[in-house]
């Protein structure tokens, strides 16, 4: 007789690192979702692995949630998408592409953490050691190289800029920073990408001549 066919498949041969990337990956989007509440089960299940395989390479939930923060946090995917940005094209078009990279990035971030927060993970990261700790000591150089990656994007007009490249950069990091949290009640009423991007570029003031 047969067998019967097992309905969670064995965990694919991987290195520990490549397990804990792929559970963490996995656990993002739900962690996201339900923040604290989430379940190592709910994970194993998402990942098509059984729960015990988790604590092969996490020693326990916590741990798990630290990785997820580590990740949320780190710039490579952001860093890459902004240095793949075509020098080629009018600024506007890359102001607009390193825009669209930087909002993606801060709303995984901001839904990750926000949801740990929500549901009474908040203290927890650098004073608790381990990834999320490393991840946060280390955001000021994923700021220092987010910032010169933008200011790469200034370099065709370099003689017509006027301030430097890094300024520009560090102040267009500020406008997506404050983009991305609006005051209380204005999130609806909030300027649109291409409005900001064009006071941005151009100031607040109309050229004098320019209708109304």
């Amino acid at each position: 007789m047969e067998e019967p066919s097992r309905s969670r498949r064995r965990a694919p041969g991987m290195s520990p690192d490549e397990r804990r990337k792929m559970i963490v990956q996995t656990a993002l989007p739900l962690v996201a979702e339900h923040g604290t509440a989430v379940t190592t089960g709910q994970i194993a299940r998402a990942a098509g692995i059984g729960e015990a395989t988790i604590f092969r390479v996490f020693a326990d939930k916590d741990e798990l949630l630290d990785a997820c923060v580590a990740e949320a946090l780190r710039p490579d995917h952001i860093l890459s998408e902004i240095e793949a940005v075509p020098l080629d094209q009018p600024l506007p078009d890359r102001l607009a592409e390193a825009a669209a990279a930087m909002e993606a990035y801060l709303a995984r971030m901001g839904m990750v953490i926000g949801a740990l927060h929500a549901t009474g993970r908040a203290g927890r990261g650098a004073h608790g050691g381990g990834p999320a700790a490393d991840a946060e000591l280390d955001r000021g150089t994923a700021m220092d190289r987010t910032r010169d990656a933008l200011a790469e994007l200034f370099e065709p007009e370099r003689d017509r800029l006027r301030v430097p490249a890094e300024h520009l950069a560090s102040l267009f990091m500020g406008l997506m920073f404050t983009r991305s949290r609006p005051p209380t009640g204005q999130a609806a009423d909030a300027p649109s990408l291409e409005q900001y991007l064009d006071v941005f570029l151009h100031g607040a003031l109309k050229e004098e001549g320019t209708p109304a």
